[in-house]
């Protein structure tokens, strides 16, 4: 039997390239596969342990608004109408409008804001969003806790200014509506929060109004609450202490209710000890904004704003 004769065609080189040229484009497919499954894992959310990113916080102090009240302060324009799109403006409701017609620095504490006259060396007004959880609380006031404001420039107020005054050391937003916290309830004591107050009105009708102020915030929930100085400008202008400290002819304060049915209230305390009824000192915030020259709550619907700031019925409350 003889051997068997083994044939290789002629062809065999160019089929032999063919089959090499197939197996990489073949592993050239998967690569490119495998890299257009690792790139889009890369752009997808991550979920993490804890779920999706969560949103944007927003706060029972403040109202997220839409952009037709930005719009009518300042001209659209195409990024800035994307911006807002992405991100809607926070308003905090009971912030007034600036102040031109004189010096006015803005300081935000944790529990109030404070517009600060450099020349009066008291507040403008001191404006806070007061909620039922806020007029509970274990934290006490100390007793020699007054402190000058070091974010003021001097002059500026001082304990020794209202030594032998006669004038108490008047709180506009209370310590009483800062026990929640005990770093608010320091705050209270910087004299940008401090007006000299008769002895006679701080002890009681302006105390007596606090007190209703945080009833109404545990009634309804929140309030919104302005108050601050006022000067008739009648005379040679009273002060007190060696850094001479204004001191007020009289006080107000505004009160704004957002539940339900919207309602605004106004008084206004004459700085001085002798007896005043609260039903005396009861005005419109409208009444209150012509003879202090502050535009309160501007960031309410006009059409709500026009209606609260007209009437001041306290048998509503």
């Amino acid at each position: 039997m003889g051997k068997t004769k083994t044939i290789i065609p002629k062809n065999l080189p160019y089929l032999t390239e063919s089959l090499y040229f197939c197996s990489m484009m073949k592993k050239l497919i998967l690569f490119a596969m495998a890299l257009c499954v690792l790139t889009a894992c890369k752009d997808a959310p991550k979920n993490g342990a804890d779920g999706p990113a969560a949103a944007p916080d927003t706060f029972y102090r403040s109202t997220v608004t839409t952009n037709k009240a930005d719009a009518r302060q300042q001209p659209a324009t195409a990024d800035s109408q994307n911006a807002a799109d992405r991100k809607p403006a926070i308003k905090m409701m009971e912030l007034p409008a600036p102040l031109n017609d004189r010096p006015e620095r803005i300081l935000r504490r944790k529990a109030y804001t404070t517009s600060y006259n450099s020349t009066t060396k008291n507040p403008n007004w001191v404006a806070w969003h007061l909620t039922k959880s806020h007029t509970y609380g274990s934290h006490q006031r100390s007793k020699e806790v007054f402190h000058e404001d070091e974010q003021v420039a001097a002059p500026r107020a001082t304990d020794w200014d209202y030594y032998n005054s006669r004038y108490d050391r008047g709180h506009m937003c209370p310590a009483g509506d800062n026990k929640w916290d005990e770093q608010a309830m320091n705050q209270t004591f910087l004299f940008t929060n401090i007006c000299p107050q008769n002895h006679g009105l701080n002890k009681y009708e302006w105390n007596d109004l606090e007190i209703m102020c945080r009833d109404w915030a545990r009634q309804y929930g929140a309030v919104d609450i302005v108050c601050g100085p006022i000067y008739y400008g009648q005379g040679e202008q009273k002060t007190v202490g060696k850094n001479r400290v204004w001191v007020p002819d009289a006080f107000f304060k505004v009160v704004l209710c957002r539940q339900g049915q919207p309602k605004a209230i106004g008084f206004i305390y004459r700085n001085e000890g002798r007896k005043q009824h609260l039903a005396d000192a009861v005005h419109t915030v409208d009444e209150i904004e012509r003879l202090t020259g502050i535009d309160f709550f501007p960031a309410l619907d006009d059409d709500i704003e026009n209606r609260v700031e007209a009437k001041a019925e306290l048998s509503k409350w």
